[in-house]
C-alpha cells in the first residue's frame, strides 16, 4: 500500500497547489476559470485521443470492463433512492448527494492512471470515460427532473448535449483513430501529445483551486454521507460487479479505481443550471477530493487484487 500511496502524492500534491496558489491570489483570480475550460476543451481532450489512438490494451477486451462500469453505476443509483428517504435534506440537496456519489473527477482519474499503471491502465481508464460519461450525464439530469424540480429536456436535447461534450468527442475521435490502424497523425500528433501532456500538471491544479473548503463545513451531514457512499460504498459496490464479470488483473485494478475517484466540479456546474443544491454539490466536491488523497490507496490494495 507505501508504493501506492507514494505513486498517488504527486495527484494530491498538485490539487493542493491549485488550491494554494489561488487563495494567495496567483497570478490572479480571472486566470483560474480560463485555465478549467483550456482543461476541459483543449488539455484533457488531448489526453484522451492521444492515449487512445496509441493504445495498446495488452490483451484486454474492453467489453467486460465497460459491462462491469455500467452495472456498478446502476447498482449504486438503485442503493441511492432507496436511501432516499433516510438521507436528511430537500429534493434539491438529494440531487448533490446523487451527483457526489456516482461522478467521477476525470481530471484525477486520468492522471493517477497513467501515474499508476502507465499508457495501458490510462488507455482502459479513457474507455470507462467514454462509456460512463453519457450514462451518467443522464442519470444526473433525470434525477434533477425529478426531485429538483428542474424542467425536463427533451431526448433530442440530451443527445446534442452529449454529442458536443468534449470528453465523448475527443475518446470516439482516439478509438477511431486507433482501430483504423492511423494512430496518431504524424502531422499533428506531437502536438496532441504535448497538450496531453500539460493536462496531467495543469488539469489537477485546476480541479485544486475549485476547491471550497468553507462550503464543506456548512453541510456536514450530507457531505460525510456523500463521502462514505462515494469513495467506499462505490468501490465496494464495483468490487461486486468485477468479480461478478470476471474482471482481474490491470482491469480490476482500473475499475476499482474509477470508482474510487472523487467527485467532480461538472457536478456543480450540473446542479447551478438545473435548479439543484449547488453549494451542497460544491462542498461535496470539495471533501471527497480532500478525503479521497487518504482513501483511493488503502481501497485500492485492498479491493484491487
Amino acid at each position: 500500500m507505501i508504493a501506492v500511496a507514494e505513486a498517488l502524492v504527486p495527484v494530491f500534491l498538485l490539487i493542493a497547489l491549485g488550491y494554494g496558489l489561488r487563495r494567495v491570489g496567483f497570478p490572479g483570480e480571472a486566470f483560474w476559470p480560463s485555465l478549467d475550460k483550456l482543461a476541459y476543451f483543449i488539455l484533457l481532450p488531448g489526453l484522451l485521443i492521444s492515449t487512445l489512438a496509441g493504445a495498446n490494451l495488452g490483451g484486454y477486451d474492453p467489453l467486460p470492463l465497460a459491462g462491469a462500469l455500467f452495472s456498478a453505476t446502476i447498482g449504486m443509483a438503485v442503493i441511492l433512492l432507496a436511501l432516499r428517504r433516510l438521507l436528511p435534506g430537500d429534493g434539491p440537496a438529494f440531487t448533490s448527494v446523487f451527483q457526489g456519489s456516482l461522478r467521477f473527477n476525470t481530471y484525477v482519474g486520468v492522471a493517477a492512471a497513467f501515474i499508476l499503471f502507465g499508457p495501458t491502465g490510462a488507455a482502459l481508464f479513457a474507455v470507462a470515460v467514454a462509456v460512463q460519461t453519457p450514462v451518467l450525464n443522464v442519470l444526473s439530469v433525470l434525477i434533477l427532473v425529478r426531485y429538483a424540480g428542474a424542467r425536463k429536456t427533451g431526448l433530442g436535447q440530451q443527445l446534442k448535449l452529449l454529442a458536443r461534450n468534449p470528453m465523448i468527442l475527443a475518446c470516439l475521435a482516439g478509438i477511431l483513430l486507433n482501430v483504423s490502424g492511423v494512430g496518431l497523425p504524424r502531422g499533428i500528433g506531437p502536438t496532441i501529445e504535448a497538450l496531453g501532456r500539460a493536462s496531467v500538471a495543469l488539469g489537477l491544479m485546476a480541479a485544486g483551486a475549485g476547491l471550497d473548503l468553507a462550503a464543506a463545513r456548512a453541510a456536514l451531514p450530507l457531505v460525510a454521507a456523500a463521502c462514505g457512499l462515494k469513495l467506499v460504498g462505490f468501490p465496494l459496490v464495483m468490487a461486486g460487479t468485477t468479480w461478478a464479470f470476471g474482471i482481474e488483473g490491470l482491469a480490476l485494478q482500473v475499475a476499482i479505481l474509477w470508482a474510487s475517484m472523487p467527485s467532480p466540479p461538472s457536478a456543480y456546474v450540473l446542479a447551478r443550471l438545473m435548479g439543484g443544491n449547488a453549494p451542497l454539490a460544491a462542498a461535496i466536491v470539495t471533501a471527497t477530493t480532500i478525503v479521497a488523497a487518504l482513501t483511493v490507496a488503502p481501497i485500492l490494495v485492498l479491493l484491487g487484487g
